[in-house]
């Protein structure tokens, strides 16, 4: 049914793609339940084990462990997809997070080994996650109108993400968090359907190498991704948890509610920044849209350390969506450009995630040695100022195809 919908919508829009946009729209209709499914539960994960009675250094050094476990990981995602393609990956994926989150649901009573149970499954489900959906839609993407499918897909997210924390919040109040997880289960499951009623994009049986990889014309691009990665950390995590320790401390589990309604007000705000930022990067505007984007987002992360109330929870979220997707949209289309040039689009996606994950692990060091010297609201607000620099890192990418537009920097 949100098959059909999307794809009616997009129809018509694009009548000459006919074929191609029956890929996308699966792609997008799978998408949306499964973002639906992920930020049911996802965004209390970590204050679900702090609620537990998990310590924040704990919880840091969990989280450190679990990227630099994704590393190595990514590549074996791309052996993968090399060899069964990203739909067949998209499904192995949305499978591994069922025993994820049973075994998450059940921390009350196994503890420690629910958490390990749960980050194993996760990661593996995860990494072959992101990278199955980077390659898919990076070869059913249009070239030319790449930008406007982002942005769909980023309005989608965005309202996937507005409804559904508060969804999982009232069931997390109202029948318990397992209840949720179970929930989430089922969706993730739905959410591959959509994908099969289409070959393959890509050719299947490949062999996935480095021979030949143009890392020398790649490589600031590439780091550039550590900062995407400390940047997730940042803006999902830490102020999650900024947010229950600093503004709602001893609010209990009624806290799931109010994070889903903080993470919601601003779905208005990134669905007009997705649609205008959707033109601006077909319009060959991408490579200011990115650097003024990421500047803007490491002031929101300074903004962050000062907040102590629900009105500049608010304020900062709503701008936090407009830089944070203003950057996220225009380097996504870079990294796709970047991956169709490279000659070997599925590895060159798994290195992006890598390096992404290996920022995220560096930005979980920060918060556990911040955490652990200068106590828990303290030691997050020096991680905000950190984090502020280290974004910075996001508009150091010199994508070639910028590079080609640079008359508008």
């Amino acid at each position: 049914m949100i098959r059909d919908f999307l794809y009616r919508i997009i129809e018509r829009r694009h009548f000459w793609r006919y074929a191609t946009f029956s890929e996308i729209a699966e792609l997008y209709a799978s998408r949306t339940v499964r973002v639906i499914a992920l930020n049911i539960v996802s965004g209390f994960t970590t204050v679900f084990m702090y609620e537990s009675g998990y310590s924040i250094p704990f919880i840091a050094a969990f989280w450190v462990y679990f990227y630099l476990a994704k590393i190595p990981l990514t590549f074996l995602a791309g052996m993968l997809i090399s060899r069964f393609g990203p739909k067949h990956g998209i499904l192995v994926s949305n499978l591994l997070y069922v025993p994820a989150l049973t075994a998450l649901g059940m921390l009350s009573t196994y503890g420690l080994t629910s958490i390990i149970i749960w980050g194993v499954f996760v990661a593996l489900s995860s990494t072959i996650y992101k990278n199955s959906y980077m390659v898919d839609f990076s070869k059913v993407k249009n070239v030319e109108h790449a930008g406007k499918e982002i942005a769909f897909m980023n309005i989608l997210e965005k309202v996937s993400i507005g409804v559904s924390p508060i969804i999982g919040g009232v069931i997390a109040l109202k029948f318990g968090l397992p209840m949720v997880m179970w929930l989430a289960a089922i969706l993730f499951v739905l959410s591959a359907i959509p994908l099969f009623r289409s070959m393959e994009p890509v050719e299947t049986h490949q062999k996935m190498h480095f021979k030949g990889f143009p890392i020398k014309s790649n490589l600031s691009n590439l780091i550039a991704q550590t900062g995407v990665g400390f940047d997730i950390v940042t803006t999902g995590t830490v102020w999650h948890l900024f947010i229950v320790v600093a503004v709602f401390p001893g609010h209990g589990w009624d806290i799931y509610v109010k994070l889903g309604i903080l993470s919601s007000v601003t779905i208005v705000t990134a669905l007009l920044a997705s649609y205008a930022y959707g033109k601006l990067i077909d319009n060959s505007r991408g490579g200011g849209l990115l650097k003024i984007s990421v500047i803007a987002n490491a002031a929101v992360h300074i903004g962050r350390a000062f907040s102590n109330n629900v009105f500049s929870i608010v304020n900062t979220n709503v701008a936090n969506e407009v830089a944070t997707t203003g950057y996220n949209m225009a380097f996504m289309r870079g990294v796709f450009d970047a991956a169709d040039l490279s000659g070997h689009r599925i590895l060159y996606l798994c290195i992006s995630d890598a390096l992404a994950n290996l920022g995220a692990a560096i930005a979980c060091l920060f918060l556990l040695v911040f955490v652990s010297n200068w106590g828990a609201v303290e030691g997050m607000r020096l991680f905000f100022m950190v984090a502020a620099a280290f974004v910075l890192l996001i508009g150091t990418a010199k994508f070639n195809l910028y590079r080609k537009n640079s008359v508008i920097y």
